[in-house]
């Protein structure tokens, strides 16, 4: 009796014939498909321009200073001013009072300690001021 030859290929014939019927069934059902449309919502421009936020400026020597643009963003008139831990909480909560979505960020000089920001902005979160964040300088490429 001979020892049986093993076999090193693959028969590929019946793959090939599946690739081509599941090509067929594609090719035949794909212009029957309709594209889902989508109905996008559409909005007018807005009435009011955007509110300029408030400002609380960290110094390097823990000095908090607040800055009130008058107006929009695009009026250069503002009114800048040292307060304290209190009133800077309650300047900010009757502006937000008048003007809800009015934002607050905080601009810290670099060399400031990290924890100097944080009492401020925990000062602020402590007291239900919404819309904190951190004013940044893009740096230069």
């Amino acid at each position: 009796m001979r020892p049986r030859k093993l076999m090193n290929q693959i028969n590929v014939v019946p793959y090939v014939d599946v690739m081509m019927v599941l090509l067929v069934i594609f090719m035949v059902t794909a212009p029957l498909v309709n594209p889902g449309l989508v109905d996008l919502p559409s909005i007018g421009k807005s009435s009011q321009p955007p509110l300029a936020p408030l400002e609380v400026i960290v110094r390097a020597d823990a000095s908090i200073m607040l800055r009130e643009r008058a107006g929009g963003k695009e009026t250069g008139r503002s009114v800048e001013r040292s307060v304290s831990n209190a009133e800077l909480v309650r300047v900010v909560r009757e502006n937000q009072a008048k003007n809800p979505d009015q934002p607050v960020v905080i601009a810290a000089d670099k060399d400031v300690r990290y924890e100097a920001v944080l009492r401020v902005m925990d000062e602020l979160q402590r007291n239900n001021v919404r819309r904190v964040g951190l004013l940044v300088k893009p740096a230069a490429r």
